[in-house]
């Protein structure tokens, strides 16, 4: 029942992403219709990544206060009707307004999703789990461009706001109806599974509903790894939300050929979500050292994500850059379930807690980049924020060296 509740879990992170990239498919037809400037686009792009930053801790102590099924039902369904909303708007304030709400609803969705795994995987289970989970996220929004431009052709930009917010409140539904905060408390679950999820993490009570703040602020390894997430967050930003329109404009793509070849990398990251949580868990398990189990992964992924954008960058041929595009997103996500297993490592209980400042930081560094990359393209050109973002992945190997994933939040560091 434990990968049950976890193939139920990577459904919801594909909905995560198909909801936030429908708008960077749809953003060449905005642009035409409303008259938007490319600069004007990055504000609006921009304000979902504020209020998804702002709104991260705030989620994540929703999830540890009231538990994941109640918090995760409530933030689906917030987050799907300003999905639909967006297909109301009607200039670049609205829209801008409308996003802003729709990312306050998707803050609480990794934070609290990490918690609803906390107490039902095996701690040898983390690493993969996190790699299936955010694979799922990263094949919904691969296989949302292609079908959201042929609606797009067929229907209008509106329309696939709609159907992927309804889309959302469905699997709300089900969630509520099949998810127990605890393998005790759900009654699919047989004695022998039940034993094995305790002997392997304690069956743990908490003594106080209190997030221990003060721990989580203190500890070290927290903020590395949140310097580390903001670098992952602003290169994750160019290629979701940017991508498609960067095929457009400077590699000369067509509509069509926009939708198919920018879902391309978002493959190449699916199996590199796969591949590092798997890889992770694998070294833990032959050789018991946590600490080098994650570090190593995450560091080799951002490496090879900094060394391949340079190529991709800098080449003439459109369809050489599309391919090493694809190296390197495959390297930047073999970095995530890495990135997101280290939270469950060392915050147990809180690891919704954990994960939100983790990715409060990341997006951040997410909420920045579109602004950012607007006004260079706008005064320079599209070469120059890929190699900023090479020089990002850079920073964040070096970080990763630093990350410590046995060392238990609440532990005095010398």
């Amino acid at each position: 029942m434990r990968h049950a509740v976890l193939w139920l879990t990577v459904s919801a992170y594909m909905i995560t992403y198909m909801d936030r990239v429908v708008i960077s498919s749809a953003v060449p037809m905005i642009q035409s219709e409303f008259a938007f400037s490319l600069v004007t686009v990055g504000w609006i792009l921009s304000s979902f990544r504020w209020g998804y930053a702002l709104f991260q801790i705030p989620g994540g102590w929703l999830g540890d206060r009231i538990g994941p099924r109640k918090a995760l039902t409530l933030i689906v369904c917030w987050w799907s009707i300003f999905t639909c909303a967006t297909a109301f708007c009607w200039s670049a304030a609205s829209m801008a307004a409308t996003r802003f709400l729709f990312g306050v609803g998707e803050a609480g969705a990794f934070p609290i999703a990490t918690r609803s795994l906390s107490r039902w995987m095996l701690p040898s289970e983390r690493g993969y789990a996190q790699g299936v989970t955010h694979a799922g996220s990263r094949l919904g929004a691969a296989l949302t461009p292609p079908l959201v431009v042929w609606l797009m052709a067929s229907y209008g930009w509106r329309l696939p706001f709609l159907l992927f917010g309804a889309l959302g409140v469905g699997w709300a539904a089900v969630w509520f109806y099949w998810y127990r905060d605890t393998p005790r408390e759900h009654r699919s679950v047989n004695a022998s599974e039940l034993a094995l999820i305790h002997a392997a993490t304690g069956e743990r009570s908490r003594t106080t509903t209190s997030v221990p703040w003060g721990a989580i602020l203190r500890c070290r390894t927290v903020w590395y790894l949140s310097a580390m997430y903001f670098c992952y967050g602003y290169c994750l930003s160019v290629y979701l939300d940017w991508f498609p329109t960067y095929l457009k404009e400077s590699r000369g793509f067509n509509l069509k050929q926009m939708g198919l070849y920018a879902s391309l990398p978002l493959f190449a990251g699916t199996i590199g979500d796969l591949a590092g949580g798997w890889f992770s868990d694998v070294w833990l398990k032959r050789t018991g050292n946590i600490r080098r189990a994650r570090q190593v992964i995450g560091f080799a992924g951002f490496a090879l994500a900094g060394a391949a954008i340079l190529p991709a960058a800098l080449t003439d041929a459109p369809l050489t850059s599309v391919w090493f595009s694809c190296l390197a997103f495959f390297g930047l996500e073999l970095t995530v379930g890495v990135s997101w297993a280290v939270p469950l490592d060392i915050g147990a209980d809180y690891a919704g807690s954990v994960s939100a400042v983790m990715n409060t930081c990341g997006n951040i560094g997410g909420a920045i980049s579109p602004a950012i990359l607007g006004y260079l393209v706008h005064n320079i050109g599209w070469k120059e924020p890929f190699l900023v973002a090479s020089v990002m992945c850079m920073i964040g190997a070096v970080l990763y060296l630093k990350i410590d994933a046995g060392r238990r939040v609440g532990f005095v560091e010398s």
